[in-house]
């Protein structure tokens, strides 16, 4: 049986002891009924992993004792989703949790010529990311940034490999030949695609325009399916 896994920012290398937050307690001492000399496992978010035994179990501020500290190391591949905004926020949600679980370092929501959508409530969305990577038990949280403009996105974008997916009838790379490289940015437009002028606005600024396949795919599931096919593993 695997050991049960916490998300805790404010753990640190060099601490003996720990207290866990009122959420993280609750949740170990009422939800999973944990006590006193059972084992769990703490991420920091950016790569600390500890081991710890609780020595005081209490619903909200439940004590452990850390054994062991670990710096694990970064992902070795950098993917960064540049990801239109959605009108329909459970879709945009959805996405962002398998994101994470399938390691994504960076997620940056943008606002396009044809996107619609509700407010963006970050702190939702950062609820989920941390959820998701507390799930699929990994030590390092992406990066969340808030939405940006289109434009102002890809004009700040230094990363070398650079890709937009799109469907407009252009010549396109299809994403089966792509070689991701250890550091890469994927633009994924609305339900309306982007606008023929952000495409070409992308491709000034070296994005290189790729093919996802023969069917039209929603935004959640394109970059989803894009990311699968990326992602090195």
């Amino acid at each position: 049986m695997s050991v049960p896994f916490f998300y805790e920012p404010l753990i640190a290398t060099g601490m003996t002891q720990f207290t866990m937050s009122e959420t993280s307690s609750k949740h170990c001492v009422q939800v999973l009924r944990m006590d006193v000399g059972e084992k769990v496992d703490i991420t920091n978010g950016q790569g600390g992993l500890f081991h710890a035994t609780i020595q005081v179990a209490h619903k909200k501020n439940t004590l452990l004792t850390i054994a062991k500290a670990i710096q694990t190391e970064h992902p070795k591949q950098n993917i960064q989703l540049g990801i239109s905004l959605l009108k329909n926020v459970v879709r945009l949600e959805w996405l962002f949790e398998k994101a994470t679980e399938m390691g994504i370092t960076n997620i940056t929501p943008l606002v396009c010529e044809r996107t619609i959508h509700e407010r963006f409530k970050t702190e939702r969305m950062q609820q989920i990311i941390q959820s998701a990577m507390i799930q699929s038990q990994q030590t390092w949280l992406p990066v969340l940034t808030e939405p940006m403009p289109f434009q102002e996105f890809i004009e700040q974008e230094t990363t070398a490999q650079k890709l937009i997916a799109h469907c407009e009838p252009l010549q396109k790379t299809s994403i089966k030949s792509i070689v991701a490289s250890a550091g890469l940015v994927l633009l994924i437009g609305p339900e309306g695609d982007f606008a023929p002028t952000e495409i070409e606005a992308a491709i000034a600024k070296d994005f290189t325009p790729i093919d996802l396949g023969p069917t039209r795919l929603r935004t959640e599931t394109a970059g989803i399916f894009a990311l699968s096919v990326l992602k090195n593993f």
